[in-house]
């Protein structure tokens, strides 16, 4: 039995990358069926809700790693001098 993680095999990366490809395409489709009510005009659109949740994730990491620069210390910050 090999001591690799089962999320470092190659195949097991591609079945990751299917399977949320697949979850994110049925949450898609899932707006067919139901009855939105939406409150402004632009909810509305067909797929707002995923593009408005993949663009808010993509501002949370961009804004994570612009936090993380300006707070960033040396890696001998806590020594001793």
């Amino acid at each position: 039995m090999s001591n690799e993680n089962w999320f470092y095999k190659k195949s097991s990366i591609k079945k990751l990358w299917i399977g949320t490809y697949v979850v994110l395409a049925l949450t898609v489709i899932a707006e067919i069926f139901i009855k939105l009510q939406p409150h402004f005009k632009i909810e509305a659109l067909f797929g707002f809700h995923a593009w408005y949740g993949f663009l808010t994730c993509v501002a949370m990491v961009l804004f994570a790693k612009v936090l993380g620069f300006l707070i960033k210390r040396q890696d001998d910050y806590y020594d001793d001098e």
